[in-house]
């Protein structure tokens, strides 16, 4: 018989694992330490177990991580990393070093749904969800090859619509803010949202209190609903209440994105539009230039350009920042890569 992988266990299932083998749920909880905060493999390693057990966890279950398919790095320092997933599905993760915070872009499904109209992911359609173990395994795939501090920030940025996939992603959540798991601040996690309002709404009430990010682009409805087809089932006065009362809810700012496309969204007609709907929202806005997909039917507006809206916007609205594209030259907007190696 195959044996059953641990990686992607929460600590409440490691719990229960050891009860019905006929151990203490303490066992458990030394199994999810020894599994996320050691990053141990071997369950010969693991001493706090007699040597009986270990042979019987050794026999029936195994730690086994992501295997990776490509890796490139940028002359500006952001890595790439291309996963084969067990049934050949590709999964991606971008390192971006912005010291003195170094951000891993994490992905929460192999492809996208969502099919806007400027991503490459977009292109690929829905190939399937990934499993608690796949989304944690990239962080620690990294941190096995970099070390514990290779990353200071994790944005749910990548692969996918991260509330499509919304109980592998919280239970994904669970094990990363756990003191015996990975251990990773709350305020240091940024869950990336195109706007499913109903699971904004329900990611509020679960007490874990990451970041939220909302992948705006327009706050013209015609115009989002032009690149986001998701935008014309969650339309943006019930997304923004689902926004104001994440915001209330956490406390702490919503983070907009907002890619500029050139002669479509950076008209002051569009940052007037944009300081208006966010207005009264403790937030900031990521403003950033597009960066082009081949066969993708956007441009990327001028430096000169993606400033000037900048400067529109503030001091208008309460924050505002004007992101560098990483890694043009490696591919790194997401799913590009996969895109290209796609089986």
């Amino acid at each position: 018989m195959a044996r059953t992988n641990l990686v992607g266990y929460t600590r409440e299932q490691c719990e229960r694992l050891f009860e019905q083998m006929g151990q203490k749920p303490f066992r458990g909880r030394q199994l999810f330490k020894w599994l996320y905060n050691n990053r141990q493999a071997d369950f010969q390693q693991m001493t706090n177990f007699s040597r009986e057990f270990r042979d019987r966890l050794a026999g029936d279950f195994v730690i086994q991580g992501l295997q990776l398919d490509q890796h490139q790095k940028s002359a500006d320092g952001t890595e790439k990393f291309l996963f084969r997933l067990d049934d050949g599905q590709p999964l991606e993760s971008v390192l971006i070093p912005d010291e003195p915070r170094r951000t891993v872009c994490i992905s929460s499904q192999a492809g996208c749904a969502l099919a806007c109209s400027f991503c490459a992911t977009g292109t690929m359609g829905l190939l399937r969800n990934l499993t608690v173990g796949e989304i944690v395994g990239q962080l620690l795939f990294l941190r096995g090859l970099y070390g514990d501090d290779c990353f200071t920030n994790v944005v749910f940025m990548g692969m996918g619509e991260p509330l499509n996939n919304y109980d592998n992603l919280v239970a994904a959540l669970g094990i990363m803010v756990d003191a015996l798991g990975l251990g990773i601040s709350r305020k240091k996690i940024t869950v990336s949202t195109a706007g499913v309002t109903p699971k904004i709404v329900k990611l509020a009430q679960t007490g874990l209190k990451v970041r939220l990010a909302l992948s705006l682009h327009s706050a013209v409805q015609a115009k989002r609903e032009q690149i986001m087809p998701v935008a014309r089932t969650f339309k943006l006065p019930k997304l923004m209440e689902a926004v104001r009362s994440y915001a209330e809810a956490t406390g702490s700012r919503v983070t907009f994105e907002y890619i500029l496309f050139d002669g479509f969204n950076d008209s002051k007609p569009d940052a007037l539009a944009l300081a208006k709907l966010v207005e009264g929202i403790p937030c900031k806005i990521n403003v950033l230039a597009y960066n082009p997909v081949p066969g993708l039917d956007h441009r990327r507006p001028s430096d000169e350009k993606v400033d000037w809206f900048a400067r529109e916007l503030y001091p208008r609205t309460p924050a505002v920042t004007v992101r560098q594209s990483r890694g043009r030259d490696i591919d790194a907007a997401c799913g590009q890569l996969a895109a290209r190696r796609k089986v």
